[in-house]
C-alpha cells in the first residue's frame, strides 16, 4: 500500500511540477517501463502490456497462442495457455504478470531516462503549441539571467533566450527587471532555447504605438513601413484612411504623450514620423526628412535605383551621421537611393526638374486612370445586379390594375444615381483634401521672429503712449452718448388747453393744502 501511494504521490508530483496532463506522465512511465522489461529480458522485440491502476504498475509480458512453438519469448501452446485462460483461442494474446522489483540497474536507469526524455519532448510540444501562434507579438517577461553572449528571459511557462544582437546597445540589462520584448522564433526541435525573443525588431515600435494609440489599433491609422537602428533612430510612415484624422498628430498625441511615453520604454531612441504617399517622390522627400529634396528622378544605372536632388546645404542633412538618414531612407522604401547636390547634377549637366515634372505627370495621369477605372467598375457592379421581383401568382392578395414597371427606366434611374453618389463623395474627398493640405499651409506659414527684452520694452512704451488718445476717444463717445439721452426725454404728451387748467389747479391745491393728521411740530427740532 505504501509503495501504490508512494507512486501516485509521484506521478501527482510530475504532473503539478511540469505542469503536464496526466495521460502524458502515464504514457510516459508506461513506455519506460516497457523498453527496461525488454532490457531485462534482453529481447528488444518481445510483447509487453504495462497498466497503471488506482497508482499501482502492473506489468504483463504477452505471447501468442499457437499450435506449434518455434519461439518460448514470443509464443505459446494452446494447451499452456489455456492453463492460464481457459478461455484461450488460436492467435490471442495471454499475458503473464512480471514482477518488475527484480529489474538489474542499467533497466532501472534506462527507465529514468526514457521518463526524463518523455516529459522533456511534452513539454517542449506544450511550449511549442503555446506559442507557435505568437509570434510578432509582445509579451512581458522577467531576466533570469545575464550572459556576456546571451539574455534569459521567463514569459511565463517558458524560459526565452534574448541573443546580445537583438539586444539594444543603449540599455543595461540587470536580473529581476521586467521588460516587453518581442517573440520572434519558436523551435520545435532544438537542443538549445526553444523560444527566441527581442528588443532590436521593428515589430517591438509597432506593438508599442498600437498600444499607446488607439486609431492604430482600431485600424484608422495604418503604420505603413518601419525602418528602425536600434537605441539610435526610427522612421515611421503612417497613412489614414479617414481623411478628417491627421495621422501624425494621433501619433504625436497631446502635448506629444504618446510618443513620449515609446520614447521612455525605448530609453531614449528618436522616432521620426511621417505620412506615406503612393507617391515615390513625395515618399522619399519625407522619409529623409529632416532635409527637403528637390526632386526624385530614377536612376538608369541602377536597378530599382532613384536619384535624390537635395541642395547644396542640405546635403550632410540628408546624408546623415554615417549614414544613417539615408541608410534608414533606403530600409523604409526598399528603394536603392543615390543623394546628390544640386551643383553635381548641374556639373553632369542632367536636367533634373524636367524629368520629376514628367515622373510626375505620369503619376498623375496613372492615379486618374485607376479612379476612372474604379468608377467604371461600381457603375458596371450596379448595372449586373438583377432585381428580384414577386410575380403576380406567388403573391395572394387582391388587386385592381397591375402596375407595369419598365425594368430599363429603373436600371437608368439606378445608374444615374449612383453617378450622382459618386460625384458627391467625390466633391465631399475633395474638400476634405483642400481642407487639409490649407491647414498644412497654415502651420508652415507661421513665422517665429525672435524679440530681444529692449524690442519688448520699446513695444511696451509705445503701447502706453497710444493708451492716452484711446482713452480720450473713449471719452468723447461717452459724452456724445450723454449728450444725446436728453432727446428721448424732450418727448413730452400733448395735452388740450382745458387739460392744462385742470393740471394747474391740481397743482395749486396741492400746495396750498395743509393735512391736519400730521403732527408738524415733531420735526421742528429736526429743521432747526
Amino acid at each position: 500500500m505504501k509503495q501504490e501511494m508512494s507512486l501516485a504521490a509521484a506521478l501527482v508530483g510530475v504532473q503539478t511540477g511540469r505542469k503536464l496532463p496526466k495521460e502524458v506522465v502515464e504514457e510516459a512511465l508506461k513506455e519506460a517501463m516497457q523498453k527496461a522489461y525488454r532490457k531485462q529480458i534482453n529481447i528488444q522485440d518481445a510483447y509487453v502490456r504495462v497498466e497503471i491502476v488506482n497508482g499501482n504498475i502492473e506489468i504483463y509480458h504477452e505471447r501468442i497462442v499457437v499450435e506449434e512453438v518455434y519461439d518460448d519469448e514470443l509464443e505459446i501452446s494452446l494447451e499452456d495457455a489455456k492453463k492460464i485462460n481457459p478461455n484461450a483461442k488460436l492467435d490471442d494474446m495471454i499475458g503473464e504478470k512480471v514482477d518488475f522489483k527484480g529489474f538489474d540497474r542499467a533497466a532501472v536507469v534506462l527507465a529514468k531516462n526514457v521518463m526524463k526524455q518523455k516529459i522533456r519532448e511534452a513539454e517542449k510540444q506544450l511550449v511549442y503549441e503555446e506559442y507557435c501562434d505568437k509570434i510578432d507579438e509582445m509579451v512581458l517577461g522577467t531576466i533570469e539571467t545575464v550572459e556576456e553572449k546571451f539574455i534569459i528571459v521567463n514569459i511565463g511557462k517558458t524560459l526565452a533566450m534574448m541573443k546580445r544582437s537583438q539586444a539594444m546597445p543603449n540599455e543595461v540589462y540587470k536580473e529581476g527587471q521586467n521588460i516587453l520584448v518581442i517573440i520572434s522564433e519558436v523551435n520545435k526541435e532544438t537542443k538549445g532555447a526553444q523560444v527566441l525573443v527581442s528588443r532590436a525588431t521593428p515589430v517591438l515600435v509597432r506593438r508599442l504605438f498600437e498600444k499607446e494609440v488607439p486609431e492604430i489599433f482600431n485600424g484608422i491609422i495604418e503604420i505603413k513601413a518601419i525602418a528602425r537602428d536600434p537605441g539610435e533612430r526610427c522612421k515611421i510612415a503612417v497613412y489614414s484612411h479617414n481623411e478628417n484624422i491627421d495621422p501624425i498628430g494621433a501619433c504625436i498625441g497631446p502635448r506629444g504623450a504618446r510618443v513620449q511615453a515609446i520614447i521612455n520604454e525605448l530609453h531614449g531612441e528618436k522616432i521620426d514620423i511621417f505620412e506615406w504617399s503612393d507617391n515615390i517622390t513625395n515618399l522619399i522627400s519625407n522619409a529623409l526628412s529632416p532635409s527637403e529634396g528637390i526632386a526624385v528622378i530614377p536612376n538608369d544605372h541602377v536597378k530599382d535605383g532613384l536619384i535624390v536632388v537635395v541642395p547644396d546645404n542640405q546635403l550632410s542633412l540628408a546624408i546623415g551621421k554615417r549614414g544613417k538618414n539615408a541608410r534608414l531612407a533606403v530600409k523604409l522604401t526598399n528603394r536603392k537611393i543615390d543623394i546628390k547636390s544640386e551643383s553635381e547634377m548641374k556639373e553632369l549637366g542632367i536636367d533634373y526638374m524636367s524629368i520629376a515634372k514628367e515622373m510626375q505627370k505620369e503619376y498623375e495621369e496613372k492615379k486618374a486612370k485607376e479612379k476612372a477605372y474604379k468608377q467604371k467598375q461600381k457603375i458596371e457592379e450596379l448595372m449586373n445586379v438583377e432585381q428580384e421581383a414577386l410575380s403576380l401568382d406567388e403573391v395572394d392578395f387582391t388587386y385592381d390594375e397591375p402596375e407595369i414597371i419598365d425594368e430599363s427606366d429603373s436600371h437608368e434611374e439606378d445608374t444615374l444615381f449612383a453617378v450622382e453618389q459618386e460625384k458627391k463623395i467625390n466633391e465631399m474627398e475633395e474638400a476634405a483634401r483642400i481642407a487639409k493640405e490649407m491647414r498644412k499651409e497654415k502651420s508652415t506659414a507661421v513665422n517665429r521672429e525672435y524679440t530681444s527684452k529692449f524690442e519688448e520694452f520699446a513695444s511696451v512704451s509705445n503701447k502706453v503712449e497710444i493708451v492716452e488718445p484711446i482713452k480720450k476717444k473713449v471719452e468723447e463717445k461717452e459724452e456724445e452718448i450723454i449728450i444725446k439721452k436728453p432727446k428721448f426725454e424732450q418727448l413730452q404728451p400733448i395735452y388740450s388747453e382745458e387739460e392744462l387748467a385742470e393740471i394747474e389747479e391740481y397743482d395749486e391745491e396741492e400746495e396750498n393744502s395743509w393735512d391736519e393728521d400730521i403732527d408738524y411740530e415733531q420735526y421742528d427740532e429736526y429743521y432747526d
